[in-house]
């Protein structure tokens, strides 16, 4: 069978002034647009398979929104559901598109504006729909690259991180023109912050920029962000300005180029199996502390930050600590929920939890959803050491980030706001994974694939 590929962008770029989503306590109204939000799309086709993935420039969604961009697409292109991967690259500088539930009480956020999510829904279907108009004769070649120096852990420069990027060049037939490139990495778009009055894509729009002036300006670039629940930019930037963002765009697009431009006309292929697959994920909520513990917690939390602030502490460190009480803040919010016996209706709307697995060739991309650590997708290929790559926000949110067991135990700003029982997180993801990645014939690791 012959490979039909077909990539398209779509602007989904709010058109008037709306709330800016991603850090609490702050009215934030965006003035304008700096660079373009994004319906990314890349849609492939071998034979009576097809599938397409969706990478869109905001924070996330919510679980009933996110299946119904899916069903959506579905209905439009033919496909069954598990064909259709979509995730968010999780920008911090984008409308509000979901609920935080840890955040229920901050008044400066508004709720998620339906008639954008449903126009957001219209245009990711035009950018899939586009694309398969697109399709014609293609190759695609998947390989990595060491990003190193994008990010990091943001607890401490030191700690875990997942440096590889993982990468799906698609081009046309016979070494042809390049049509996309996905990239799969594992870092917070956070370089921008509540200062910034700007909508805006972060990091992302300049790894697109810098692939766009390298391969051509029509080339498609979908960012999938990688678990990070635990990695941001934090250790690696001396301000959050657009000229950081740019300089870590600049540097995560030449490390994606540099795996590029090292394949060999061997590793590209004309024909590849398309199968998407979904499974149920079971996670038991985390049991939250009392009302009275919870506000000890935040307590104790704040007069820490306020120690720091005093002693003139880095500025990195302040900022870790101020998330922290927002975390703390959070905790007091959910076990507030929790006595008055409304959490689990709340954590229903997230049901069922999927996971999604898409075998596009030799490899896979393995969509999880909500907010995982990176150590997550270090152990995932550990365990599977073929071309598996990680996405993460992949059919929604899980209102708050999934911690590892040891992070739960630590506390801080991630395990605080977390909804899902840590211990039990880790194996039955990793469970649930087998259960998808166990039938899939994949390759051994691509020599082009980065030594890490």
């Amino acid at each position: 069978m012959t490979l039909l590929a077909g990539a398209a962008a779509v602007d989904i770029s709010p058109t008037g002034p709306v709330a800016l989503f991603g850090y609490p306590h702050v009215e934030r109204t965006a003035t304008a647009v700096h660079d373009p939000l994004l319906a990314s799309a890349l849609y492939l086709k071998d034979g009576s398979q097809a599938a397409v993935l969706v990478a869109l420039d905001l924070l996330m969604l919510d679980a009933p929104v996110a299946r119904s961009m899916r069903r959506a697409v579905s209905e439009r292109l033919g496909l069954a559901e598990p064909q259709v991967f979509i995730s968010c690259t999780h920008t911090h500088s984008g409308p509000v598109t979901s609920r935080v539930l840890a955040w229920a009480d901050d008044r400066t956020i508004p709720g998620p504006d339906s008639a954008y999510l449903q126009w957001v829904t219209e245009q990711v279907v035009l950018s899939a729909t586009r694309a398969a108009a697109e399709a014609q004769a293609a190759e695609i070649a998947w390989t990595s690259a060491d990003a190193r120096g994008v990010g990091g852990n943001r607890h401490a420069p030191g700690g875990p991180t997942d440096p590889e990027a993982g990468i799906l060049f698609v081009r046309r037939a016979g070494g042809g023109p390049a049509l996309a490139v996905t990239v799969i990495y594992g870092m917070h778009p956070t370089v921008l912050h509540e200062d910034s009055r700007l909508v805006s894509a972060d990091f992302p729009h300049y790894l697109r920029q810098e692939l766009r002036e390298r391969f051509g300006p029509s080339l498609v670039v979908l960012y999938q962000m990688g678990p990070s629940g635990n990695q941001s930019p934090r250790f690696f930037v001396t301000g959050q300005t657009f000229s950081e963002a740019e300089r870590l765009g600049r540097l995560l697009g030449t490390a994606v180029a540099g795996g590029l431009e090292k394949l060999t006309p061997r590793d590209f292929h004309g024909d590849c199996r398309l199968q998407g697959t979904l499974q149920t994920l079971e996670l038991p909520r985390r049991k939250m502390p009392s009302v009275d513990e919870a506000q000890q917690i935040l307590d104790a939390y704040r007069t820490e930050y306020e120690r720091l602030k005093s002693r003139h502490a880095e500025k990195a460190q302040i900022r870790t600590a101020e998330c922290a009480v927002f975390g703390a803040e959070g905790t007091v919010t959910l076990a507030q929920l929790q006595a008055s016996g409304r959490i689990d209706q709340v954590l229903d709307a997230c049901r069922p939890i999927e996971m999604q697995l898409l075998q596009v060739g030799d490899a896979a991309l393995l969509g999880l959803p909500g907010e995982w650590f990176a150590e997550c997708a270090i152990e995932l290929k550990r365990r599977w050491p073929g071309k598996v790559f990680v996405a993460s926000l992949v059919n929604g949110q899980l209102y708050g980030y999934i911690a590892t067991a040891e992070a739960a135990a630590r506390g801080g700003y991630e395990a605080l706001t977390a909804v899902f029982d840590a211990a039990a997180a880790g194996p039955r993801l990793f469970d649930t994974a087998s259960q998808l990645l166990s039938p899939a014939k994949l390759s051994p690791p691509s020599a082009n694939k980065a030594d890490l």
